[in-house]
């Protein structure tokens, strides 16, 4: 389940949770779920503990965005949605807590109940529960909302709809959706859609359309909009959730504001001029260097670093395995070893950011050292013929001396392409066949940090005979292509959370290397890789479910699809003084869900 951006996770345990229970079917009505042992939070709780209900409200908090934007329905896949709509405008049955890796908490259900199996799942709605326009929110809203996405909306949907068997009324104010196969997840994750309001799509096609404001039952309403350039939500004072315990302390602004720039590199000068309030570095290096500018100095502009616990995910640059280039893990390598990590961080980040040493690393979901050992090789053994190597013998990315040659990484990877049957002629160029090694790189126009990174590297691949081209795109053909799968290399980021789940073949799944849209950049078709999320769905004990984790960041990581870069286990926060968040902050840290949701602003900066 996916969250949607460092130091080791909290366990289910240290949280305090229950074991799993296996006892009898049990059929009840409650306030809250968890995919494994019991919600932290009793019935009837107060606020979250994140969150502050003494906030005041009022004020406004401005984001700097990058690119531009031409669609007011994020839930499709046509076009490039606002920011803010699927956070703050509409809501879902249930709501997530950003202080615990796997439970929901009501917020338009009033309660959830399910077998042991969770072979089903029923929710009853709250009667109060309305769409800003003062409509009751039904359980034919919900039900034409699911369909809905289920069949004409963006593709993350549609694989989890793919496993529903029914979805009825059984009540008033109650549904039950009944499912297909065996998956635990599935309970959560239709707690998680967005319910739309059906009156206002009919005699529509919500495939296509995407330039109506649409109608939620979120705590704000889209106010000012300039197509491209800015999107202003508005907090909706009669929001019907005000009182719930859920809702304390959150929902804080009168406004929240996205500014789009063009060129990504201009949101910190805007920052800087006073044009935006807060600003998410990603750099450590320019953390400590470039924000000497006078609002600091002044105190007006404050510094924040958050601690999380999230999972590193992976981020740096992909390989698209759809190119008969990039299919040999071989040569996959090959460029991993010819990436001078130790080099680029020290050159970028002065060496203060560790390495993402895995797709899940940073966190007790992330693979081990050494061979796999116990569960994690009982899963990945059926699959040992078809994994690349290392998979369960270990693997580990390449280390340098921080050098700029790298030459004992540019020899082994000089070796496996020579293994592979490329050669460098006389010319200088590496060819096989007559065939030069060549391909492009696709950037994404105003990412600066990028573009260095990138840089450094291609320096590096002319010493093997690689000369690839560099392609610097705007926002929108950056979209077009990658969801086309129309790059040979491109830059990747894919956030992961403690509690991954279906979402996970959208990411992985064999779908992806022909079904546009899919967060499959690298063209993965891997059984074993969906053995492992099948086994994490239908885990029922914690246990196993870390297991099946572990032996999925094993196959990803030593699949070797993607050069990784480094991860913050902070995430760094420059805002005006004027702008506050609670003491206690969440295991996620601030993923969204946490600025601007339990901030709030305070005129005299106090």
């Amino acid at each position: 389940m996916q969250g949607s951006v460092f130091f080791h996770a909290i366990t289910a345990l240290a949280l305090g949770l229950a074991p799993v229970f296996t006892g009898p079917a049990r059929a009840e009505p409650q306030p809250a779920i968890a995919m494994y042992g019991e919600p932290a939070l009793p019935s009837g709780f107060t606020h979250l503990p994140y969150a502050d209900p003494d906030a005041p409200k009022g004020g406004e908090i401005r984001f700097g965005v990058s690119g531009m934007f031409d669609s007011l329905n994020p839930w499709i896949l046509n076009g490039r949605p606002a920011q803010g709509i699927s956070s703050y405008v509409t809501e879902s049955l249930m709501g997530r807590s950003m202080d615990e890796p796997f439970t929901l908490y009501g917020l338009l259900a009033e309660s959830v109940e399910t077998d042991d199996a969770r072979t089903w799942v029923e929710f009853t709605l709250r009667p109060d529960a309305k769409f800003s326009d003062g409509n009751p929110v039904t359980v034919e809203d919900v039900i034409w909302s699911y369909e809905t996405l289920g069949t004409q909306g963006h593709p993350r949907y549609q694989n989890a709809w793919s496993k529903v068997d029914k979805i009825e009324q059984t009540g008033p104010r109650k549904l039950r959706i009944t499912f297909k196969e065996a998956d635990r997840e599935l309970a959560l994750i239709m707690g998680m859609r967005p319910v739309l309001e059906k009156a206002q799509w009919e005699g529509r096609d919500f495939s296509s359309t995407t330039d109506i404001v649409p109608i939620g039952s979120g705590p704000y309403t889209v106010g000012r909009v300039d197509p491209g350039k800015f999107i202003e939500l508005k907090r909706n004072p009669d929001y019907w959730g005000n009182d719930l315990g859920f809702n304390k302390g959150r929902n804080n602004f009168d406004v929240i504001r996205y500014d789009y720039f063009g060129d990504g590199g201009v949101i910190f000068e805007a920052f800087k001029g006073g044009e935006t309030d807060s600003y998410t570095e990603s750099n450590a290096a320019d953390w400590g260097r470039n924000y000497n500018f006078p609002a600091v100095i002044s105190g007006e502009v404050v510094k924040s670093e958050i601690a999380n616990g999230r999972p590193s995910g992976i981020k740096g640059l992909v390989m698209n395995t759809r190119n008969p280039l990039f299919a040999d893990w071989r040569v996959r390598q090959a460029m991993i070893d010819a990436f001078n990590f130790e080099f680029i961080n020290t050159t970028i980040n002065g060496g203060a950011e560790p390495r993402i040493a895995s797709y899940f690393s940073n966190s007790e979901l992330g693979m081990k050292p050494g061979p796999a050992e116990g569960k994690v090789k009982a899963l990945l053994e059926p699959f040992a013929d078809q994994l690349p190597p290392g998979t369960i013998e270990g693997y580990a990315l390449p280390q340098s001396d921080g050098g700029v040659r790298n030459r004992k990484n540019m020899r082994a990877a000089t070796k496996l392409l020579e293994e592979a049957g490329w050669q460098v002629d006389g010319d200088g160029i590496l060819k096989k066949n007559g065939r030069p090694f060549s391909f492009e790189i696709v950037l994404q126009q105003g990412a600066a940090e990028t573009q260095s990174v990138v840089d450094i590297y291609v320096e590096a691949l002319k010493k093997l005979g690689i000369f690839p081209k560099v392609t610097v795109i705007d926002d929108a053909q950056y979209s077009q292509r990658t969801n086309a799968y129309d790059f040979d290399m491109a830059w990747y980021w894919r956030a992961l959370s403690l509690s991954p789940g279906n979402e996970q073949m959208l990411y992985w799944g064999a779908k992806g290397v022909t079904e546009p849209g899919s967060r499959n950049w690298m063209g993965m078709n891997s059984p074993a890789a969906e053995a492992m999320i099948r086994a994490m769905l239908n885990a029922r004990s914690h246990e196993d479910f870390v297991a099946a984790t572990r032996a999925l960041d094993r196959i990803l990581t030593a699949g070797r699809y993607v050069i990784p870069i480094w991860y913050a286990p902070v995430d760094r926060i420059a805002h005006i003084k004027q702008l506050h968040f609670p003491e206690k902050t969440p295991l996620y840290g601030a993923w969204p869900g946490f600025q601007p949701d339990v901030w709030w602003y305070d005129e005299a900066g106090q």
